[in-house]
């Protein structure tokens, strides 16, 4: 009988153990304290319990709790609008059987960084490849107001629901600052600055990946087949498509964000007419996730690298014709900016270490487009069109508002004739905004190129010291240049 009772015992025990795991709210890990809500606007909160679970909502903003019951399948989540108060805030989330208590939560502006190793490259560097300015970038860095979080390298067959490894929300500090993406952090240490508001950075970033990574399987499907069944998601994880996409952005959805900040072409440098159709569905398929419209989207054209060799002209091994593609792709994709690194590049490191300058380029174009800085200068000057004129070409540029500039003499310009060989050319700049170029090797000019080659230094500005992209007034799939 003492048998029976004690079993009877266990068994009711064990059923309470199981129904009160069951039942505790859980939470995605991008959700936590120290987070920072995107202001003024309605944000998603979102998380898990058992099914049919009634949970309670306090946000010390608001005057009433807000109620919500998990579906059949144990989700939940619930709108909940922000303001623009800098003090910090308090959420209570409460069911019969658990409660969490999330604090020092803040609202603020939230960018999401992406892309590979240039934007996953830390404020301290590589080994052996610096990122100027880190050492005092890292001394200065203590801010309460500049929140990071960072999403770790992990691929997936199948969208994950929730981040599988991450660094969760902190505050800026010299303890965790070294390790965060320099890109991220220089941008959101300006921004905080300046705005005045707290900004919060989230990182998912892998090196060496693939924009087909990125993308997910409904809308890659469209432009190539995949069946990751057989696949091996360990091997070569960043070249997998969708395989981030699933374990990197999907857990984020559909956390609120301001805009994107991207940085990635490399890996795709062997084929820019590719690259120009996914690239911009890459940005409509996030979009179309997020649901909140056409949000900001700023990327980094990749910099001059010597890539092997110096002498390909025309060959997808130039990657002139894939920094060509990321520059056709601003009319391609709505409510963009590029930030233009002609001139930052580095010869014989793929990991170019100015990375302030990379992340002011992009920071120009959100102050500019997104919050109504309208004196800053946000984009670079871009060829628009040319005449023939002195037996030279006469190029037109869209974005030189205040003029042209060089620190010396133009270099880097080629001019071809109907034969489409190119020649050296002298170039200078007249009447302030347009550039002229010559060459007494081709009497009957019709096409110039600029910059064409793997590795070469951007010497054309505009007044804010905005470089020109490479860039050519041909479509010509056939051209040599000349070789003395």
């Amino acid at each position: 009988m003492k048998r029976v009772i004690l079993n009877s015992l266990l068994a009711v025990f064990f059923l309470l153990c199981v129904q009160s795991i069951h039942a505790e709210i859980r939470l995605p890990a991008l959700v936590s304290s120290n987070m920072v809500l995107q202001r003024n606007t309605t944000v998603t909160l979102w998380g898990w319990a058992d099914a049919g679970e009634k949970i309670s909502v306090e946000a010390s903003w608001l005057g009433e709790p807000l109620n919500v019951q998990a579906d059949r399948e144990g989700n939940w989540q619930v709108e909940v609008k922000t303001n623009d108060s800098m003090d910090p805030q308090t959420i209570r989330l409460k069911s019969e059987t658990s409660e969490i208590t999330l604090e020092n939560v803040v609202f603020g502006e939230v960018w999401l960084c992406s892309g590979q190793s240039n934007m996953q490259q830390p404020v301290r560097g590589y080994d052996g490849q610096p990122t100027f300015g880190s050492n005092m970038a890292i001394a200065y860095s203590n801010n309460p107001n500049l929140r990071l979080f960072t999403v770790h390298r992990v691929g997936s067959k199948t969208p994950l629901q929730d981040i599988e490894e991450f660094t969760a929300w902190q505050q800026a500090s010299p303890e965790n600052v070294p390790d965060f993406s320099a890109v991220a952090y220089f941008f959101g240490q300006q921004l905080q600055e300046i705005l005045n508001v707290p900004v919060g950075m989230i990182h998912a970033s892998w090196g060496g990946s693939s924009v087909q990574a990125w993308i997910s399987s409904e809308v890659i499907s469209e432009n190539q087949e995949v069946d990751l069944e057989d696949v091996d998601i360990t091997e070569r994880t960043n070249h997998i498509p969708t395989a981030l996409f699933n374990g990197m952005i999907h857990p984020l959805l559909p956390y609120a964000i301001k805009g994107v900040l991207w940085y990635q072409g490399e890996s795709n440098r062997m084929e820019p007419e590719r690259y120009k159709e996914l690239f911009p569905a890459m940005v409509r398929d996030w979009r179309t996730r997020w649901e909140i419209g056409d949000f900001p989207f700023y990327y980094v054209q990749i910099a001059p690298y010597i890539y092997g060799n110096n002498d390909l002209f025309q060959t997808a091994e130039n990657s002139a014709f894939i920094r060509e593609a990321q520059l056709q792709c601003l009319d391609l994709i709505p409510n963009s900016g590029i930030a233009i690194t002609m001139d930052i590049g580095d010869k014989y490191c793929i990991h170019p270490p100015k990375k302030i300058e990379v992340a002011d380029r992009l920071l120009f174009n959100a102050l500019q487009q997104t919050y109504g800085y309208t004196a800053v200068d946000g984009a670079s000057p871009v060829y628009e069109s040319h005449e023939l004129q002195d037996g030279g070409i006469l190029l037109k540029f869209k974005n030189a508002e205040a003029g042209l500039y060089a620190f010396g003499m133009l270099e880097g310009f080629e001019i071809a004739g109907e034969d489409r060989l190119f020649y050296p050319a002298s170039a200078t700049i007249v009447n302030r905004r347009e550039v002229s170029v010559k060459s007494d090797r081709v009497q009957e000019p019709v096409a110039v190129r600029y910059a064409w080659r793997n590795w070469v230094v951007g010497t054309l500005y505009d007044t804010s010291l905005l470089p020109a992209s490479s860039f050519r007034t041909d479509d010509w799939d056939e051209a040599t240049k000349y070789v003395e």
